[in-house]
Formats: structure tokens, C-alpha cells, sequence
């Protein structure tokens, strides 16, 4: 993701890196050639005639065609949102957790036990972001737990899910030795259930993309509107055609682009949430309650946090 300091309206005209205009430039050049075409069959340079004089089909085309790509931005944003409040939850979770460890047993537990703590509880965001992207969590989890509880982790399929049982099983063991009463447990648990509705929430965004058939109908829509609108804007402005059909394009085209991008908020695209900077603010706010130095966290380019 790439998250930029607010811009002077001039250099927001000339923004790159972040916009979808990259990967459009194709397809806008595509209309730009069908425009050419489009001007050059309406002066008779062609053998070919193709007159679309009327402009209202095309206006009530792309007025229905904006509200559906209302419909499918809003769609697509909501996933996108709901599931970075499901990460900053994971952030609070996580603090209370510590806190309670630090605070809510009957005698104050051994170093080594709060540090073991903190440990799963900062490697369970990093489990979670390499779980959604698909990617091999070894390196990161091998840096952070021990190595019986590293190969337990390793041989499950849902690794998050493990890491918490672990954190369960240290309350539990707590508890058992009397260091942890009955009401703190409870509210151990309601933490842990936290947990579990967080890491529930994100597995069910990645796994329930918007249904197939309605994103096909909308970006066939889009591109068949878009190939035909300059037929029907010849008549009017002539050899202007190939500009105002590709800005045309490129707003129903850019719109169609960033709903698909955000529509899986977990992958690494440019729009996508910035899991890595997440997983490591987690962990790092996991370790300023413990009184630990400062995470090394990427540092801003010249052009803004690029963050992934």
C-alpha cells in the first residue's frame, strides 16, 4: 500500500506510483486506436460506414453503467474497511492481552513467561498475514518461537489458530498453579474469543470474493461501452474523438481497476492493506509495554510511506 502525504493539486495531476493509470495505459491505447478507427470510417478514409448519430443510448448506458460501478466501489470498499478494522482490533487485543499479563496474576510470573507470551502473541499477526497472502510464514516464525512450539505450528494447517491454543494452554497453566484466579481467566478468554472472531472475519473476506458472475457483467459492460463510445461521439466532435473517448475510458476503466484491487484487501497490490507494516506495529506495541526497544520499522521514500 502506498499511503502519501497530501499532495498540491498540481503534482495530484501527475501522481504515478499508487494510480491504476499503469497498468490501464494498454487498454487506453486500445481505445485511442478504435477512436482513430472510429474517425476515419465517419470522413470515408475507410471503406466502411458505421454511423451511432445518437447520443442518448450512450448517455443512459453510462449513466446505469455508474451506478453499478457505485454499487461494486461501495462493495468492494466495505471488504477493504471491515477488513482493517478487523487489523486494528487485532492491535487492541493484543495490548489488552499483555496488559492483563502484566497485571492481573496474584504474584508476578517469571520474566521468561511474559517474554514467551509476547512472543506468540506477536508472531500470531505475522502467522495471520502470511495465512491470507498464502505465502511460507517460516522465516518469520522461526525468528520469534521457540523451536518445539515452531514445529508444532509449522505442522498445522491453520497456524494462527494453533498459536492461540497456545495462549490459551499458558492461561490455562497459569491458572492451574493458582497465579491466575477464576475472574482474571475471564477475561483472558473474552480477549482470546477476540482473537478468534478477528482471525474468523479475515479468514471469511479471503475466502468469499463478490460473486463471479456480477464482476464479469461489470467489466464486460465497462469495456464493450467503452470500445463503442467513440462511434457515437464522431458526429458531434469529430477529430476530438480519440481525447474525450479515452478520458471517458480511463474514469470507468480506473474505477473498475481499484474495485478489483481492493476487493481482496490481503494481497500486495498498491491499494491493498500493509499487512507487513501492521504485523510489525503489532509486535512492536506488544514490545513498548514490555519496556523493549523500538521495532526498526521502513523508513518513508522521497514520495511517501511505501508500504506493502
Amino acid at each position: 500500500m502506498i499511503i502519501r502525504p497530501h499532495l498540491h493539486w498540481f503534482r495530484m495531476l501527475l501522481a504515478w506510483r499508487g494510480s491504476v493509470l499503469p497498468r490501464l495505459l494498454p487498454r487506453l491505447f486500445l481505445i485511442f486506436c478504435i477512436s482513430i478507427v472510429a474517425v476515419a470510417a465517419h470522413d470515408h478514409l475507410l471503406p466502411v460506414s458505421l454511423n451511432l448519430n445518437s447520443t442518448a443510448p450512450f448517455s443512459l448506458i453510462g449513466i446505469a453503467l455508474a451506478v453499478f460501478l457505485g454499487f461494486r466501489n461501495n462493495a468492494s470498499y466495505d471488504r477493504w474497511w471491515e477488513a482493517r478494522k478487523l487489523w486494528g482490533q487485532l492491535l487492541n487485543d493484543a495490548r489488552s492481552l499483555i496488559r492483563q499479563a502484566l497485571t492481573l496474576p496474584n504474584r508476578p510470573l517469571p520474566k521468561t513467561e511474559i517474554d514467551a507470551f509476547t512472543a506468540v502473541l506477536s508472531a500470531l499477526s505475522h502467522a495471520l498475514r502470511h495465512q491470507l497472502r498464502k505465502s511460507d510464514p517460516s522465516e518469520d516464525l522461526a525468528a520469534r518461537l521457540p523451536k518445539p512450539l515452531f514445529g508444532r505450528v509449522m505442522a498445522s494447517r491453520y497456524k494462527p489458530a494453533t498459536l492461540m491454543l497456545w495462549l490459551g494452554e499458558w492461561v490455562q497453566r497459569h491458572a492451574q498453579t493458582g497465579a491466575i484466579d477464576p475472574m482474571a481467566v475471564l477475561a483472558f478468554d473474552r480477549n482470546l474469543n477476540g482473537l478468534s472472531d478477528i482471525i474468523g472475519g479475515c479468514e471469511r473476506i479471503a475466502a468469499t470474493p463478490l460473486p463471479f458472475a456480477y464482476s464479469v457483467m461489470i467489466h464486460r459492460t465497462v469495456y464493450f461501452f467503452c470500445a463503442a463510445l467513440p462511434f457515437g461521439l464522431v458526429d458531434s466532435i469529430g477529430i476530438f474523438t480519440p481525447i474525450f473517448a479515452v478520458f471517458v475510458a480511463y474514469t470507468f476503466m480506473a474505477h473498475e481497476a481499484i474495485a478489483s484491487q481492493i476487493e481482496e484487501p490481503f494481497g500486495t497490490d498498491d491499494n491493498d492493506l500493509p499487512l507487513n507494516m501492521l504485523s510489525l506495529s503489532i509486535e512492536d506495541a506488544t514490545r513498548d509495554l514490555l519496556g523493549e526497544p523500538a521495532l526498526e520499522l521502513p523508513k518513508p521514500e522521497d514520495e511517501g510511506y511505501i508500504l506493502n
